[in-house]
This record gives C-alpha cells, sequence and structure tokens, in this order.
C-alpha cells in the first residue's frame, strides 16, 4: 500500500523528476517538490505540494524530506561550469536528509560512469573506469550512496541510455539530432552505421523506477539496475523510426559536425564536455537488463514508432 506514503522530488520540473511524480501520485502517493520559486511557475502541477528551497541548502532539503519515505534524487545542473561543485554537495544533502527521515533514494544513473573497456555489453558488475569529468563525479555520486548505505541509508540506481521523450531536454536527441520547433527536413546523427547506440524512452525510465521501487522488500540496501531501453543494434533503427513517423523516406541525413568541436571548445566549456562523450557514439554499447526482468518479469518498453511520434509532437516538429 502507498496511502500516506510521501515521496520528495528535487527535480521536480526537469523530464525525469516530473514523468516519476506523475506517476508515483498516480499510484497514490502524496508528493512534494523542491523549488526555488514554486510561485513563479506557470502551469505546475497541482496535485504536488510545493516546497520553496534548494538543493544546494542542506536545511531546505532536511525541512522538506521530513516524513518522506522516498526522495528522488534528479537534479541536474543545466550549467557545466563547476558541475562537480554542484553535484556533489547536492548529493550530500540528500543523504543527509534521507538519513533523518529514513527514506529511500531514488537516482538516475548514467552509462557515462564506463570507459571503453567496459564495452560492448555492461551490467552493474562492469568496471566503472569513466573517461570524462562528469563521468568521474558520478562515480564519485554514485561511491558515495554505497558508502551510506553502509550506514543505513538505502538507494536504488536505475541505470539508462541517451534520454528521449516528451518534455525532454538537454539531450542528443533535441539537442542535437533534431531542432525542436521546426519541421524535419535533416537530421545530423552523431554515430555510423554499423555502431549500436543506447537510447531510453522517459516514460519507460520513469514507469521502470516506479515498479522497481514497489519490489521494496526485494531491494538490497543499495540496488543498481540496468535498462536496456531503445538499443539501436546498428545505428540506423532511429533514423528509420524518424522516417517512418514523418511518413518521408528521403530526408536527409548528415553527419554530426564533430570536426568543429576541437576548434569551438577552447572557447566553450559546453563543447569541450560534448568532445569527452564522442566516445559513446565511436563503439556500440548495450546494457544488461537481466537483473531487471528478474525482478519485474519484463522491462517497459513503448514501441519505437509510438515513442518517437510522441517525441517529435511535443517537440512541435511534428
Amino acid at each position: 500500500m502507498t496511502q500516506n506514503r510521501i515521496a520528495l522530488i528535487l527535480g521536480a520540473t526537469g523530464n525525469i523528476g516530473s514523468e516519476v511524480a506523475r506517476r508515483l501520485s498516480a499510484r497514490g502517493w502524496g508528493v512534494r517538490a523542491l523549488h526555488r520559486n514554486p510561485a513563479g511557475l506557470a502551469g505546475r502541477d497541482v496535485r504536488f505540494e510545493w516546497h520553496q528551497g534548494d538543493a544546494m541548502a542542506a536545511k531546505d532539503v532536511l525541512a522538506a524530506a521530513h516524513g518522506a519515505q522516498l526522495i528522488v534524487h534528479a537534479v541536474n545542473p543545466q550549467s557545466y561550469h563547476n558541475w562537480g561543485g554542484l553535484v556533489l554537495p547536492m548529493i550530500d544533502n540528500t543523504i543527509s536528509a534521507a538519513r533523518a527521515s529514513g527514506a529511500r533514494i531514488l537516482l538516475p544513473g548514467t552509462v557515462y560512469n564506463f570507459g571503453p573497456d567496459a564495452f560492448p555489453v555492461l551490467s552493474e558488475t562492469s568496471e566503472q573506469r569513466p573517461l570524462t569529468r562528469k563521468g568521474a563525479i558520478r562515480v564519485e555520486l554514485e561511491r558515495r550512496l554505497r558508502l551510506a548505505a553502509t550506514d543505513g541509508v538505502r538507494s536504488l540506481v536505475v541505470r539508462a541510455g541517451d534520454f528521449f521523450g516528451p518534455g525532454a531536454n538537454n539531450n542528443w536527441f533535441s539537442g542535437a539530432i533534431v531542432k525542436p520547433g521546426k519541421p524535419l527536413r535533416t537530421i545530423y546523427y552523431p554515430g555510423k552505421p554499423g555502431i549500436g547506440h543506447q537510447w531510453a524512452y522517459v516514460p519507460d525510465v520513469a514507469e521502470t523506477m516506479v515498479r522497481l521501487l514497489e519490489q521494496e522488500e526485494r531491494l538490497a540496501p543499495f540496488s543498481s539496475y540496468a535498462m536496456k531501453g531503445h538499443w539501436d543494434a546498428d545505428g540506423t533503427h532511429m533514423i528509420s523510426s524518424i522516417r517512418r513517423v514523418v511518413n518521408d523516406p528521403a530526408f536527409k541525413v548528415r553527419a554530426f559536425p564533430w570536426w568543429a568541436l576541437p576548434i569551438m571548445s577552447p572557447f566553450s566549456e559546453m563543447f569541450r564536455e560534448v568532445l569527452e562523450m564522442r566516445y559513446l557514439w565511436q563503439q556500440p554499447l548495450c546494457m544488461d537488463n537481466t537483473p531487471i526482468v528478474a525482478t519485474l518479469g519484463e522491462e517497459p518498453l513503448t514501441p519505437w514508432d509510438d515513442a518517437v511520434r510522441t517525441t517529435l509532437t511535443s517537440m512541435h516538429c511534428i
């Protein structure tokens, strides 16, 4: 039963945070959302209990988490500058609040934790030797959760590939491949035919998270699961799905201009970060979801074309 259970959402206006919050609310959870200026939010979800505060302020997180059974840590600073200086203090605040309230922490995990030595098939037992600065920070973030689990703070990490979906932004799909708000004439694909890539549809990720949370009695103090998601085995499935959805088999597919990033990266921290992630497009990466299937019986998976159509519609591209 979830009656009278409370979930605190950090990052309730982001893609994963908002999607998880809606699904928890639909299942009977009381949802609290922490935001720096909730009164100024247009169209905020009236089903949620909005608290004014900052995830960087330990006292704000502690107060909002009082009586909560779950803290969804879905905050993701948009700024590339001092990313580690923001991410790590926020997870420390969440851990402290979870210790005080007895809540389990839910964290969206990424593939940035892993270097190419762990490819082509990742599992949650694969060694985490990242190549990127953000990857190293994500490894440290999860290390702190593992350490906290030995001291009674429970957590659940659900790892997924590159996001796409309604409302999803700041990702490869909406930031590089497709231009939001414009009809599709040309797309820019960062990979190459023959190189598989791991995608994750945000509603499927949120549904998987919530279903795993419903298995609390089967979860370890620190639990980590990897989603297979939408596995594009040869790097052409996403392109083919877009073509079917827009009913234009001949629209242009151009190579992503990787060549330009070394030129621009001295002047942009964002471009430097993007260039560091290129290895994720240069060789196949697929995640092993056997533990999810063993726990849930199946992994939630929206058909490719339905997921792509919903995403492009929400982006006002069709």
